[in-house]
């Protein structure tokens, strides 16, 4: 069975988890891994093992250890929501998984400023895995701040062996539908 890696490359609140969930439901066989729940559940459990500053290795090895276990011990899909915009870092990941056999997808959300803004206004997502922000509107400014950085770019035709670009939510269901298209052709 030859297993899909879909990465997901946003900003906060552009619709990458909200995407991902839908995906998940459509794709039989796979798994969301989101680093944001990862956070949650060692704030909620752990929270005397976080870091005060620097980066959360401890999150890093949770999502790594789940990972690792769906990618050798499943047969599952993976779709990875986290923003990815990091173009090095998103490379590195690709070519890790092409190695493994993984046919890979990118998606891109390019959602008007304007939008993400509005989501970012009424959110009610809980502020508790963050770290270095205490609002998601801060996240939100420091992200729009590193789009001027040369490695936060957004992908490009070759990066992954598909990409898409999302640039509204109305795009989820045909998105979706070549994806798991991919999925069947590379099945049969």
């Amino acid at each position: 069975m030859n297993r899909l890696v879909i990465m997901t490359v946003g900003i906060t609140h552009s619709g990458k988890t909200t995407f991902a969930k839908a995906l998940e439901k459509e794709l039989h066989n796979s798994v969301v891994i989101d680093q944001d729940n990862h956070a949650e559940f060692l704030h909620t459990y752990y929270e005397s093992l976080l870091p005060k500053q620097g980066p959360n290795v401890i999150k890093y090895a949770l999502t790594q250890t789940i990972v690792n276990y769906v990618v050798n011990e499943t047969n599952c899909h993976l779709i990875l929501c986290n923003s990815n915009r990091n173009r090095k870092n998103r490379l590195k990941l690709l070519e890790h998984y092409h190695k493994q056999g993984f046919i890979t997808i990118l998606v891109n959300f390019e959602i008007p400023e304007h939008v993400v803004k509005e989501r970012v206004a009424i959110s009610q997502r809980s502020t508790t895995i963050l770290r270095t922000a205490s609002t998601f509107e801060e996240v939100l400014i420091r992200q729009q701040n590193e789009s001027n950085k040369s490695d936060v770019i957004p992908p490009s035709k070759g990066e992954a062996d598909h990409l898409f670009l999302i640039k509204s939510e109305n795009e989820f269901p045909y998105i979706i539908k070549k994806i798991i298209s991919i999925a069947h052709t590379n099945n049969t």
